[in-house]
């Protein structure tokens, strides 16, 4: 008598169950653009190629060292071995509020703040703590890639907001009342702004906080460049331009950019204590405490003196400026002046639809394939951050290497008809 066949599948299973190894809601997030972009520049560089990357968003200078000595004392005392506040050590929390009311006049309480484990997470827990699904959120366009993606994790629904080069990449009022709706609960805003520079004047900061404040729209603002601004422009914290809205404000911000500590992972958030006090209790399940040795290295650089960021700022300058007129003196390319972060934000749409060695790149991403592909410069195309037609470049490199990797897209570019 012949045994009985079995199945493996259990009786209940549908197929789109079984097929259905990620979630929906995972499965729907986009990869970080920039960081994919500067992994692939890594690995063919790791192949011996000589490719120049300008993907990363990141100093290319060392933290400096009073705060990389901080936090090798630091790694010495026991106790930072051990679990701490989820929400962050008292002294950094301390010395944030210190910091935040120095640079920028705001002024909060230590019980106001959250230490996340980099700027990321503060994105994320922000609008994880303040959207239900079907909330929509305002994102003035072009926009950090990860945005939309925290957005759309937390349950939002974001509204691309779109400012082009006519406007020098800046949002206006009637824009955002025209995309207003009775579902609006966030605005998101960034400024300076990554990806374009872009930075909003006082009186503009103040104009969108008044119209915010006057529809019960919270702000969600992002200030993590406010050190990196050029040409006597200052960077305005709409808080403090709009004492009123600080209810119904989340400042975000972190040492990555300012301190070059990238790779260190402290960010925070600031606002309302109910909301903080939320914020925590979701970072106490998800990840706890930021590295204790992170964040005495946070403490030296926030109490520190600002003097070696001005070098890294003047450094930035100068780049800033040779990559702009190296891209507005190709054919097709127009960059408006960044005042502030560090990148420029052309626009190559006079460049699609040429043939350049025999192909015929029609959206940015092709562009940004050809440039790769053809001359080893690694670009990021518009559309990880709104429409195409756009590129991003960082010129947080060394001189050289700017002028050589600008330099070659010229000469790749010059060749279409």
């Amino acid at each position: 008598m012949s045994e009985p066949t079995t199945s493996t599948t259990h009786p209940k299973s549908s197929a789109a169950t079984v097929q259905r190894r990620v979630s929906l809601r995972i499965g729907a997030i986009a990869e970080s653009a920039t960081l994919a972009v500067d992994a692939k520049a890594k690995a063919l560089k790791a192949e011996g190629r000589p490719v120049i990357g300008f993907g990363a968003g990141e100093p290319d200078f060392p933290t400096p060292d009073y705060i990389v000595e901080a936090a090798i004392e630091a790694s010495r005392v026991p106790s930072n071995h051990r679990y701490t506040p989820a929400g962050g050590l008292p002294d950094l929390k301390a010395a944030i509020a210190a910091k935040t009311a120095r640079d920028s006049g705001y002024q909060v309480k230590p019980d106001q703040v959250l230490v996340t484990n980099g700027g990321k997470q503060a994105v994320y827990q922000a609008f994880a703590t303040l959207l239900d699904p079907g909330d929509e959120v305002l994102l003035p366009t072009p926009y950090w890639t990860t945005y939309p993606e925290a957005i759309r994790l937390a349950g939002g629904v974001p509204v691309d907001v779109f400012a082009g080069t006519d406007a020098g990449y800046l949002v206006s009022l009637d824009q955002l009342e025209a995309a207003r709706t009775e579902r609006t609960k966030v605005l998101l805003f960034c400024s300076p702004s990554n990806p374009t520079g872009a930075v909003y004047s006082p009186e503009q900061v103040r104009a969108i906080g008044e119209w915010a404040l006057e529809h019960g729209i919270w702000v969600v603002t992002d200030e993590i460049y406010e050190h990196l601004v050029y040409d006597g422009v200052r960077a305005a914290s709409m808080p403090v331009e709009v004492p009123e809205l600080a209810e119904t404000c989340v400042v975000l911000n972190g040492v990555a950019k300012t301190y070059a500590m990238t790779g260190w992972r402290v960010g925070w958030m600031l606002g309302p204590r109910d909301v903080v006090k939320a914020a925590t209790n979701l970072q106490s399940h998800a990840t706890s405490n930021v590295a204790n040795v992170s964040q005495h290295a946070a403490i030296a650089a926030l109490t520190g003196d600002l003097a070696a960021v001005a070098t890294m700022r003047e450094a930035f300058d100068r780049r800033r400026r040779t990559m702009v007129s190296m891209l507005n003196d190709i054919d097709g390319v127009h960059c408006p002046v960044p005042q502030g972060a560090f990148y420029a934000y052309p626009s190559v749409e006079g460049v699609l639809g040429r043939t350049i060695r025999g192909r015929t790149p029609g959206t940015s991403v092709e562009l940004a394939e050809l440039i790769l592909e053809e001359v080893e410069v690694a670009v990021v195309p518009g559309e990880a951050f709104g429409p195409s037609g756009y590129l991003r470049l960082s010129y947080a490199l060394g001189d050289a290497d700017l002028a050589e990797g600008v330099g070659r897209i010229q000469k790749l570019l010059a060749e279409g008809r």
